[in-house]
């Protein structure tokens, strides 16, 4: 009977450690001004609510994301999300004021952690925005997180060695996109830049391995949409600077 109780107190313990290297987050949601000649405006996101350092990085990267989508002006004292609110209404309304067939205006953010472990988490953010024209415009964004370090992560530091994941993640590229590895990257109606691949500036941890997300526009026609290169970690690890667990 001693026995059994120990191995249920180890296998507790156990997960009681495994729940503490989780954050703690609750969802948020922000909505725009209820009017009939106010824009749509709805934004989720998870708060962390840890009091700590990479919390607040978390919490601060998420507010400026939605600063960067929302403001249409250059106006340096929009530095949070309320202001940033007002700035996209206030665009919107003067707009409508000198054009009366103004379509309206739209913003929707949604934000998700999509992997976490002892060292790394990572969060993703899907925005769609209208502000007039043929189209809306939606685009997506990985933020990586070094959890002992308290701080978001630019792309380079993800990578011992960015130089062989990129070599490797063309080559994966090309067979998934079928472009012969002998020809130009663009020889199937791509776009990138300078005829020469480059990695999406859109990149993050998932369950599944490392994700690239190219947004519309970036190497492609808008009516291509965006184009996801899936890299699973047990051919990638060896280049990642915190392998992710197979």
């Amino acid at each position: 009977m001693r026995k059994y109780f120990g191995t249920i107190f180890f296998l507790s313990l156990l997960t009681g450690c495994q729940t503490e290297n989780k954050l703690t987050f609750e969802p948020t949601q922000l909505i725009g001004e209820n009017c009939e000649g106010c824009p749509l405006i709805e934004i989720n996101i998870p708060t962390a609510l840890d009091d700590s350092a990479v919390s607040e990085a978390i919490n601060r990267s998420v507010q400026e994301e939605i600063i960067s989508i929302l403001s249409f002006t250059e106006d340096e004292t929009i530095d949070n999300v309320d202001k940033a609110l007002q700035s996209f209404t206030s665009s919107y309304k003067e707009l409508k004021a000198k054009f009366s067939d103004e379509v309206p205006w739209e913003a929707t953010i949604d934000g998700e952690i999509v992997y976490e472990d002892e060292n790394i988490i990572t969060l993703l953010l899907n925005s769609y925005s209208f502000t007039g024209g043929a189209h809306g415009y939606a685009s997506t964004s990985f933020l990586n997180f070094d959890k002992r370090q308290g701080e978001e992560l630019e792309n380079w530091e993800l990578f011992d060695d960015m130089d062989g994941f990129e070599d490797f993640a063309e080559t994966k590229f090309r067979i998934q996109e079928k472009i012969p590895q002998d020809e130009n990257i663009n020889a199937t109606g791509f776009m990138f830049e300078g005829d020469s691949f480059f990695l999406s500036q859109n990149m993050g941890y998932t369950k599944e391995g490392l994700q690239l997300i190219y947004n519309q526009y970036e190497v492609a026609s808008y009516a291509d949409g965006p184009i996801v290169l899936l890299l699973p970690y047990n051919e990638i690890n060896l280049y990642l600077k915190r392998k992710a667990k197979i």
